[in-house]
């Protein structure tokens, strides 16, 4: 073959039309930006001794520790292996979690030598705990390498990648147990069809995401998968989330198209594990259907915010996984139970209407059960009540039922006791991760607009570059509009953000009515404004109004924009792994 270089462990009888080189045969293009452009384009696709170039040069850039294990470090090791015949099959690590070699188009002994890789790894990289995605890596960089001492050498470069902010290959259960939740909250917010459908047929919404990154490493056909690895090797591991997420799109499509009836009722919900099994059946036989072309272009369409966002999101998944003790691999607990029907009492809602509601919170909350802080049936109708008895908790569910039967609510991501900050001014505080939903007479949630424009905010790239008057509120005299208060300026230090992915502090934006989430003083509460609020309640917990507002472009919640509060409850969220311990 033309391309033996670099093609000596593949079976070119399996490649199709990929066995025969075509396009261009050479890259001289070092811009970033064109060099994304290229990828995305699939530029190298076509050539495989090109692609395998464009790898090794791509992998060569990445920065890395000190002392990073080389071809020669396994040559050593392992001894020179050319031309010859792996004897005996070395068993995978514990850290792999189970995962297979997948054959990637592979000869039959070529697995062999992908045990032999990853058990040098092992060796080498004393630190990993936990990391399902290695096989699939380490078997599609085989495929591209001249022998596997340069394979060794590639995937210990991506390990051992010291890039600040750049995350390639998840290597500790913490790491990747963050990654499942935050790829829950992405297709919470970025795929609410296909969240819905999973919602509605599965036991464990959480367990069927604990599967994402096997869809993309190990389910998606060789020439998929590689299209794939195109991109990822310039953009990094945001592009995972991405095709993961058209993936579930995909799904979703097929399933609905397939004329899969009506949603099943609560007890008729499959095994977790069926509905897992489902997505990979479909993914693996996603070829006949869906061209890498189509995959990526799905992929790309999806509005998503910045790497630097997604990264902050994990980084608040990690911190709430390490307050939980949940650090290394135990026993997944059914999230469903974390709001136990036999247990769970409501005036406003059932346990069924609350456990849809948990599926629209962040993952990170998802091991918590609903605590009852406040109800006005029990603590009377005082908003000085309602501070006393919330203040100190974060977030919060307010769940509200009206004179005329309608229920809605909010989540709200910060504490009530935040209002203070602004003294007696009544002035906007909380994050993006706030949303408004109703609940009857039709079920509809409301997040906060940003998230469905992205163009309304840009990142913030540095600190210093921050304009410090941009969130100061407006001095006396400049607005009297109840709908235009000023939006509190959240603490500098982003550890004591209780969501950092979406805190309006990261967003230079174009009106700041965009993030006027929630509000209170002695007089009223507030949620959502610009425009009109989406919920204003007053001082007696008695009468409130609701309207469109700009911060979550919602319609009014209640079928009157004035109405009459018959019952109001607000819930915290009771750490469900630390009542277990």
């Amino acid at each position: 073959m033309a391309e033996e270089d670099y093609g000596c462990f593949v079976d070119w009888t399996q490649m199709g039309d990929l066995a025969n080189s075509s396009g261009p045969s050479k890259l001289d293009v070092k811009d970033p930006v064109e060099l994304k452009k290229l990828a995305r384009q699939g530029h190298w696709a076509k050539n495989h001794k090109l692609r395998a170039q464009v790898y090794q040069q791509l992998i060569k850039a990445i920065p890395c520790r000190t002392v990073t294990p080389d071809a020669e470090v396994y040559r050593d090791l392992m001894g020179d292996s050319t031309g010859k015949k792996a004897s005996s099959v070395i068993p995978l690590p514990d850290f792999v979690d189970g995962s297979a070699v997948p054959h990637y188009c592979l000869k039959a002994d070529a697995v062999t030598t992908v045990h032999r890789v990853i058990s040098c790894l092992a060796g080498q990289f004393p630190d990993i705990s936990h990391c399902p995605a290695l096989p699939a890596m380490t078997a599609l960089l085989l495929h591209f390498s001249a022998d596997e001492a340069q394979c060794f050498e590639n995937i210990s470069r991506l390990l051992a990648c010291n890039e600040p902010g750049r995350r390639l290959v998840d290597q500790t259960f913490l790491a990747y147990e963050s990654s499942c939740m935050t790829f829950g909250d992405l297709a919470n917010k970025y795929c609410p069809a296909a969240h819905k459908l999973i919602v509605a047929t599965a036991q464990d919404v959480v367990e069927v995401y604990s599967g994402w990154q096997r869809w993309v490493l190990g389910d998606l056909p060789f020439s998929h998968v590689a299209r794939v690895l195109d991109v990822f090797l310039v953009e990094g591991y945001k592009v995972l989330y991405r095709v993961a997420l058209a993936l579930l799109k995909f799904y979703r499509k097929q399933k609905t198209g397939a004329g899969a009836g009506a949603q099943p009722s609560e007890g008729q919900k499959q095994d977790s594990a069926e509905v897992k099994a489902e997505i990979q059946a479909f993914v693996k036989a996603i070829g006949s259907s869906i061209t890498p072309d189509k995959l990526l272009e799905k992929a790309f369409s999806i509005r998503l915010f910045s790497r630097k966002e997604i990264t902050l999101l994990q980084l608040a998944n990690e911190k709430s996984l390490q307050q939980k003790g949940i650090t290394v691999k135990q026993k997944r607990r059914n999230v469903q139970l974390a709001l136990n029907p036999d247990t769970f009492s409501s005036e406003v809602v059932s346990a069924k209407e609350m456990r849809d509601i948990w599926s629209w919170i962040p993952e990170r909350f998802a091991l918590c059960e609903p605590q009852l802080l406040f109800t006005t049936s029990t603590h009377g109708c005082s908003l000085n009540r309602f501070y006393a008895h919330v203040e100190g908790y974060e977030p919060t569910l307010l769940l509200l039922r009206t004179c005329e039967a309608d229920v809605c609510g909010a989540f709200l991501s910060t504490d009530w006791e935040e209002r203070k900050r602004g003294g007696n001014k009544l002035s906007f505080f909380g994050t993006g991760e706030c949303f408004v939903f109703r609940l009857k007479p039709e079920m509809e949630r409301y997040e906060w607009v940003v998230i469905r424009h992205p163009e309304l905010a840009s990142s913030i790239k540095a600190q210093s570059s921050e304009d410090p008057a941009e969130d100061e509120a407006p001095t006396d005299g400049q607005s009297s509009d109840d709908n235009s208060l000023p939006v509190e300026r959240p603490a500098a230090d982003p550890s004591n953000r209780l969501s950092p992915f979406l805190s309006a502090r990261h967003f230079h934006l174009n009106s700041r009515n965009t993030s006027m989430f929630m509000a209170g003083n002695v007089d009223s509460i507030i949620v959502g404004g610009g425009e009109g609020n989406a919920l204003y309640i007053d001082g007696e917990l008695n009468h409130g109004r609701t309207a469109r507002c700009t911060t979550f472009d919602n319609p009014p919640l209640c079928s009157t924009e004035s109405f009459q509060v018959a019952l109001l409850e607000v819930w915290g969220f009771q750490d469900a792994m630390a009542s277990d311990r």
